[in-house]
């Protein structure tokens, strides 16, 4: 969350003896004594470079996907033992056939961040909503969310200084749990993007103890663990990624103070050296890995710091042989401008790789009664490119999560609300939709892991583990052509 310290840089330290040249039995000519002094010095360099390689290196190398770039900076090293762990939360009555793909839940994630923390939680937030009254139900499926509420009360009494960064309240937005958690100790600022940027903060992450993280497309609401399918990402003993998140949450933090303005430049404390050209080097399940923190939108990055669209962007670009799209919502637009205004960013870079490259492209689409009816023929124009004879090779698929008659009354659930890509070469964990206002306007964040070095076989990795996911649901019953929309208009593009 905040930016408590830095990660300290890794310096190779020689002493007096290895910088002064071996000393010689006796006068020598001065010829030999200059040839003697730079065979010393070169080979005093030389061991360094050996040296490097074979402690560092192994942290911290990665050829970046996207544009290729060889990441080897020294400094970007880190040596946490950090664990990682996909977690999906998967609506109750949706199953998937025996043996397929399982993750563990989003529940079980935030609940081993609340049992793990020791002295600092920091939430960045959409909105909270994690009780039945909230949402004016009365769904036993809630109890997941009123149980990690209930450990969140409890974290002032052990202790532990818990910071909130939301949206300001709103008809829309319910605020008991927010003036629960700050009576019971919680400090609470309400970021006013609507005023700062003409968006909302939309990012979905926890900090804890400047150590664990969790990010992902689960907002705070009981019906991201039981009633919405989601995905994100949980990052254990990782101190130095949970820092450079920190920074994130430190912007966040200091704009949520009364009439803050967003400053230009950003303070040299926000900034970071983590980026698609100098990925953080370090090692994931024991497997080394490049790994950033990208950010939404352009006004809230720092010195350093990847912008949300330019990671996504450089994912597609890097893709050689296939990418995968898994979001709620596709728009070429800015969703919600007025008048409307036209945005084929993203669009046009997956029609380039599919024409150039012949990248085979999938997008996996949101599917229920909230979806945008102009949704639905810019999904239909990017299909159209399906051909054998040009080989051009993009398809569309929605996801429809089933309801039953009980279901179908929850407000706002039943729905596939992951935002996530992956590639040959790259997983990116997002918490945007991708239409033009998440990326110019509000506030998203993204992790983004390349694990491209690692030889095949030898463990999954995330990308791995993200692509499993990705076939599982594209492959399920759940999956529908886009050909078929017209069998389920009743339930998406009413909007």
């Amino acid at each position: 969350m905040k930016p408590y310290v830095t990660c300290q840089q890794l310096k190779i330290l020689h002493s007096p003896k290895e910088l002064r040249p071996a000393e010689l039995p006796g006068p020598a000519p001065p010829q030999d004594f200059r040839c003697i002094l730079v065979m010393a010095v070169l080979g005093t360099m030389l061991a360094a470079a050996l040296l490097i390689h074979t402690f560092l290196l192994p942290f911290h190398q990665s050829v970046w996907a996207g544009n290729l770039t060889v990441a080897s900076f020294v400094d970007n090293a880190c040596s946490d033992p950090c664990r990682i762990v996909l977690v999906e939360s998967i609506p109750e009555g949706l199953t998937y056939e025996d043996n397929s793909t399982a993750s563990p839940s989003t529940f079980e994630a935030w609940g081993k961040l609340l049992a793990d923390a020791r002295s600092t939680v920091d939430i960045a937030a959409f909105y909270w909503s994690l009780r039945n009254e909230d949402t004016h139900t009365q769904d036993p499926s809630a109890s997941q969310g009123e149980e990690i509420l209930a450990g969140l009360l409890k974290l002032s009494e052990r202790g532990i200084a818990t910071r909130i960064a939301v949206n300001p309240p709103s008809s829309r937005l319910p605020s008991s749990d927010l003036q629960a958690l700050e009576e019971s100790g919680a400090q609470i600022r309400q970021v006013d993007l609507p005023r700062l940027t003409t968006g909302v903060l939309h990012t979905k992450f926890w900090i804890v103890d400047q150590t664990h993280i969790y990010l992902g497309s689960a907002n705070m609401d009981w019906r991201a663990l039981t009633q919405v399918k989601e995905l994100g990402v949980a990052v254990y003993n990782c101190s130095c990624l949970a820092r450079d998140l920190g920074k994130m949450f430190e912007a966040y933090w200091a704009l949520g103070l009364p009439n803050a303005s967003i400053p230009s430049p950003w303070p040299a404390n926000y900034s970071t050296t983590y980026n698609k050209e100098t990925p953080l080097g370090l090692k994931l399940n024991g497997t080394a890995a490049g790994v950033y923190l990208s950010s939404s939108p352009p006004a809230l990055c720092a010195t350093g710091r990847t912008k949300d669209l330019q990671a996504v962007l450089s994912v597609i670009d890097g893709a050689q042989k296939f990418v995968c799209v898994a979001v709620m919502s596709y728009l070429p637009t800015m969703e919600f401008s007025h008048p409307r205004r036209f945005w084929p960013v993203i669009d046009d870079h997956l029609r380039k790789v599919a024409y150039e490259q012949r990248v085979h492209v999938r997008l996996l689409m949101g599917c229920w009664k909230h979806s945008k009816a102009i949704m639905f023929p810019f999904l239909r124009s990017l299909a159209a490119m399906q051909d054998n004879r040009t080989h051009c090779n993009i398809e569309v698929r929605l996801f429809v999560v089933p309801a039953n008659e009980t279901q179908a009354k929850i407000p706002y659930a039943r729905v596939n609300h992951n935002k996530y890509m992956v590639s040959d070469q790259v997983a990116y964990i997002g918490t945007s939709n991708w239409s033009g206002d998440y990326f110019l306007h509000t506030a998203g964040s993204a992790l983004v892991v390349n694990q491209s070095q690692v030889e095949a076989g030898v463990q999954p990795t995330v990308r791995d583990q993200l692509q499993a996911v990705f076939e599982r649901d594209w492959n399920s019953r759940y999956s529908r052509e886009l050909s078929f929309l017209g069998q389920w208009e009743d339930l998406c593009g009413t909007h």
